[in-house]
């Protein structure tokens, strides 16, 4: 099992979620007489405007007290795992010995999906995704479901397109889809020491694509604090495996735990692997994307079988 990290934040509402700096540039509507007499000062305004704009750019999350996992570290081949506290949120369901979490943490590897593996999933999902769409700024693929948004609405893709999704879809991208959530669930079974076999994948599981497009339902709105267990009762264990790189195919967009004693990210790289136990003890949200395009798979885990899902397969489309 990897080294674990001792941190003493147990999980819960930070006072401030969000710490938004705005400064407004000096008045730009010059007249073409006082360009003539001060050129100097047109160089000061244009100095000033760029100062602005560098200084809410580096301090957009000031909130950020420490990055656990930054884009340029390569963490491989164990996981980086920093244990926290478990919360009461457990105890409010059926407990499944095994498995329901006793070690609570978060962990980060980038030794469990290559690049080239990732970059296939990420074209698995542009494919997907291009069929609809949402007309805000976040889309959802769930192979499981068939759930596509579509505009404002979701639509199940194999009902809607039936067998176009042949030609959308291969055999190779479900059986590559499969075998990365079986090394995920494998990956968080040593981790957290748990028996995998008690281990269920669980809904919702599904491919994300974010950009800075404006939300237009709540459904586009990814930016908001939230605890799994509490959204989604079957939630024990989540992942998020990164298809996309931070500062290179997007900005923003940055997990953020958010702790009592401070706020802590991981940068997306892809590949990356991040994965937590889903209790309040990792509140969390994800940081708006100021430009380009995220996109990431979530899979998540459930103790209870009752809550169990099946692997997608083009055999039973």
């Amino acid at each position: 099992m990897a080294q674990m990290r001792m941190r003493n934040a147990k999980g819960g509402n930070s006072s401030e979620i969000e710490k938004k700096i705005k400064r407004k540039c000096p008045e730009t509507e010059l007249h073409l007489a006082w360009l003539q007499t001060a050129p100097g000062l047109l160089l000061v305004t244009l100095l000033a405007c760029g100062t602005s704009l560098w200084l809410y750019l580096s301090t957009a999350d000031a909130d950020i007290t420490e990055t656990l996992v930054g884009r340029g570290e390569l963490v491989s081949p164990q996981p980086r795992v920093f244990a926290v506290p478990c919360s009461e949120d457990y105890d409010q369901h059926k407990r499944f010995p095994g498995c329901t979490p006793q070690k609570c943490g978060r962990a980060v590897t980038d030794g469990l999906v290559s690049r080239e593996e990732a970059q296939a999933l990420r074209r698995l999902a542009e494919r997907g995704l291009a069929l609809a769409g949402s007309e805000g700024g976040a889309s959802i693929l769930d192979l499981h479901s068939g759930a596509l948004s579509m505009g404002k609405q979701f639509v199940n893709i194999y009902r809607y397109f039936g067998d176009q999704i042949g030609e959308v879809f291969t055999q190779e991208d479900f059986r590559l889809y499969r075998d990365v959530r079986r090394r995920i669930q494998d990956t968080i079974a040593q981790t957290f020491g748990l028996d995998v076999s008690l281990l269920f994948l669980t809904k919702p599981t599904f491919f994300s694509r974010i950009n800075s497009t404006e939300a237009k339902t709540q459904h586009d709105e990814y930016w908001h604090p939230h605890i799994d267990k509490v959204t989604y009762g079957s939630f024990d264990y989540t992942s998020l495996l990164y298809l996309t790189d931070y500062g290179t195919d997007f900005t923003g967009g940055r997990f953020i735990f958010m702790d009592k004693d401070g706020n802590r990210t991981v940068e997306p790289r892809a590949g990356r692997l991040s994965f937590f136990s889903s209790g309040s003890e990792n509140l969390h949200r994800v940081e708006r994307v100021a430009w380009g395009t995220r996109f990431a798979i979530t899979v998540s885990f459930t103790c209870d079988p009752a809550h169990a899902i099946a692997d997608p397969s083009l055999a039973a489309v």
